[in-house]
């Protein structure tokens, strides 16, 4: 994946107004902004192919296909096996996210199920995995915030009519 673009003032702008309607077309934004149509295309191909946007699906609510439950996972590796163990963990559906971590546990995933006896199923395929030792499971009781980057996009967009 190429590295992500620098997020600028314009950038913001635009992406903060696709919040707030996504269907809005380069020619809407490039009025509501008050800059060349071809300029909010530029910014959003760039936008697109440094990896700077997250895929589209990444919007959908995970409890609408069918898994309202969330956890976490505290999980421990080999790290003789620490490849084939991300290999494993990206086969099942059910991990939507993995990072590497300091601390206790060499990775936390979040991970989503239909209830707690899917839950309990998935726990099995995991520590079935190639070099899984141990896991940790939390269960998330609700969502206090949600994944959110608008406030951020936000804040820059407000640092631009600042100066």
């Amino acid at each position: 994946m190429p590295h992500p673009a620098t997020i600028d003032h314009l950038d913001a702008r635009i992406l903060t107004a696709l919040d707030d309607d996504p269907s809005m077309t380069a020619l809407a934004l490039a009025r509501t902004l008050g800059v060349a149509r071809n300029t909010v295309h530029a910014r959003l191909r760039r936008l697109e192919t440094s990896g700077a946007l997250a895929a589209p699906s990444r919007r959908v609510r995970l409890s609408a296909l069918g898994y309202p439950l969330t956890a976490f996972i505290e999980i421990s590796i080999r790290q003789d096996l620490a490849t084939e163990a991300y290999a494993a963990l990206e086969s099942i559906p059910e991990i939507v996210e993995v990072h590497a971590t300091t601390g206790d546990a060499d990775l936390f995933a979040k991970v989503v199920a239909h209830d707690t006896e899917d839950l309990h199923r998935i726990a099995g395929v995991l520590l079935a995995a190639p070099g899984v030792v141990r896991t940790n499971t939390k269960v998330s009781l609700i969502e206090v915030i949600p994944y959110r980057s608008s406030s951020l996009l936000d804040r820059l967009a407000e640092e631009s009519s600042a100066r």
